[in-house]
């Protein structure tokens, strides 16, 4: 069973996650319409990773005995001044998230509900992994400069982008 404190902290998580979403939707749409059809794809992937990350929180809650809630969603920003811009505020968004996650973790060892704080460490993981992904991502935008090559070649290859994290390398070891 969760404490009421817990079930209102996943269900605040639950609503970022459902924004992140909402985010990276948005960021798909603008890139499209840029004609950056990579963009898009890699955007429209992120947006339905994000609402895994919230089902799975939300089917946590309720197996748990607790009560998932949705909510109302707070509207993204649905232009950018550049896809450079739009990148540096999903690493933005992404260290928001990792730091919102960690605030889960620490109130779930407060609890003493170390069943939470188990189900939390999937989720520590893919924050480094996001944030992995996102640096390698502006890396590569810093690289091209204003080369409208480059940025076809980068609009191109973003959908077959992996990043190998630390986090990665230890499960294969």
């Amino acid at each position: 069973m969760l404490s009421k404190t817990i079930e209102e902290a996943l269900n605040n998580q639950i609503k970022i996650e459902a924004e992140s979403s909402q985010i990276y939707l948005a960021m798909a749409c603008w890139a499209e319409v840029k004609g950056l059809e990579g963009v898009a794809g890699f955007m429209y992937a992120q947006s339905d990773e994000e609402r895994e990350h919230m089902l799975k929180l939300v089917k946590f809650v309720n197996e748990r005995g607790g009560h998932a809630k949705v909510s109302a969603l707070k509207a993204p920003d649905v232009t950018f001044n550049s896809f450079k811009d739009m990148f540096e505020l999903l690493l933005k968004h992404e260290m928001f998230v990792s730091q919102s996650i960690n605030e889960l973790v620490h109130i779930s060892l407060q609890e003493k509900d170390y069943a939470t704080h188990n189900f939390l460490q999937w989720y520590v993981s893919e924050q480094i992994e996001e944030e992995a992904v996102a640096r390698t991502i502006l890396d590569k935008i810093n690289l091209i400069g204003d080369d409208k090559g480059g940025l076809y070649l980068f609009d191109r290859d973003i959908q077959n982008l992996t990043v190998s994290t630390a986090a990665q390398d230890n499960t294969q070891a």
